[in-house]
């Protein structure tokens, strides 16, 4: 049985303000200097996640300086593509990069995720569960443009996934027991796309690992310079959602002032379930009691011991001194709860 209001973390957490100096000045510095960069970095992140208290913790994705981005440099075929990239305006997810598709799509090393997990078991204390994330295909996608062998974004899918199959599996045998795949394209896109091939490819990447690890997936509307990017409701995501084999399923409530928020029995009935209750586009800093107060609310609709309490999204967008106050004031929330149970 798991830990009632479990406190987690989706995956990323922000970057030290001398680690995003210098990765705008990494041609001045020598492998062994960079990776001394990344290890301290994720110390810091671990600290500020332990001394939190978090039952669950990452590497902040330290080594990732774009949620998708990060990942090309691992996938051969491809090259960056500046044409239809806007430069300049307000802050928008039309302005990250894109890449053509100019071979085959491989991954010959993998996909980086099990060197940042062992990096993460070699540098972390006991006692925190220790998870690691990555996006799932249909996500991975998003920045590749067609062409006349992929023709569209679902070929391109089914091309990445064995990638992210073959990093998953990697992953277990690396000793990983939590995973957690991330897909927010489905969820920005269930409103105008066939919801049942979504669950298809996702259950299809997972169908390797599933029952060797506790593996949940990730489901926001985008936060990419603090910005959503979908039409932001559950009720296109169901009930075709309800398939994913999981077995935790992570859902954006606070930014959206918990609107639907009935909608997560139907998961809960599949499922466990981790609550957005944090808003990472906010700089308004949660008390303990606001988070004491939506987590009761979740507890009308979710089983304590089914109940995971989270940030919406990843912390990356979000100033570090707000994000170490907000998991902070997320964990006294989660034990002051636990203590009236």
């Amino acid at each position: 049985m798991q830990t009632p209001i479990r406190t987690t973390v989706v995956g990323s957490y922000p970057f030290p303000g001398w680690l995003s100096f210098a990765s705008q000045h990494l041609h001045e510095f020598g492998p062994a200097d960079i990776e001394e960069m990344i290890e301290d970095a994720v110390i810091a992140a671990i600290h500020d996640q332990t001394a939190a208290g978090l039952d669950v913790i990452t590497d902040g994705e330290q080594t990732r300086l774009d949620f998708n981005l990060s990942f090309y440099g691992y996938i051969k075929g491809i090259s960056p593509d500046e044409s239809a990239t806007r430069k300049f305006g307000p802050a928008a997810h039309d302005q990250r990069g894109k890449h053509q598709i100019t071979g085959h799509l491989a991954a010959p090393n993998g996909l980086g995720v099990v060197q940042e997990f062992l990096r993460l078991k070699k540098l972390a204390p006991a006692g925190p569960v220790l998870k690691a994330s990555i996006p799932g295909p249909y996500t991975l996608s998003g920045r590749l443009l067609p062409n006349g062998e992929y023709k569209d974004r679902f070929a391109i899918t089914e091309a990445l996934l064995p990638l992210v199959q073959k990093e998953l599996e990697d992953l277990v045998a690396a000793g990983c027991r939590e995973i957690t795949i991330d897909e927010p394209s489905m969820s920005c896109y269930a409103y105008k796309e066939d919801t049942k091939r979504f669950v298809d490819i996702f259950n299809k990447t997972v169908e390797p690992v599933a029952g060797k690890c506790n593996l949940s997936t990730h489901l926001c509307f985008g936060n990419f310079k603090g910005r959503p990017v979908g039409y932001r409701s559950l009720k296109p995501m169901l009930p075709d959602f309800l398939e994913f084999k999981v077995n935790e399923i992570h859902i954006e409530m606070a930014n959206r002032e918990f609107a639907e928020i009935e909608l997560l029995s139907s998961f809960a009935e599949r499922m466990h379930v981790a609550v957005g209750i944090i808003d990472v586009k906010n700089y308004y800093i949660e008390t303990p009691e606001d988070v004491a107060e939506r987590i009761k609310r979740c507890l009308q609709y979710i089983p304590a011991d089914k109940l995971s309490v989270a940030p919406d999204c990843g912390l990356s967008q979000t100033a570090r001194w707000a994000s170490k106050q907000k998991l902070v004031n997320m964990v006294r929330g989660a034990e002051q709860v636990r203590k009236s149970l």
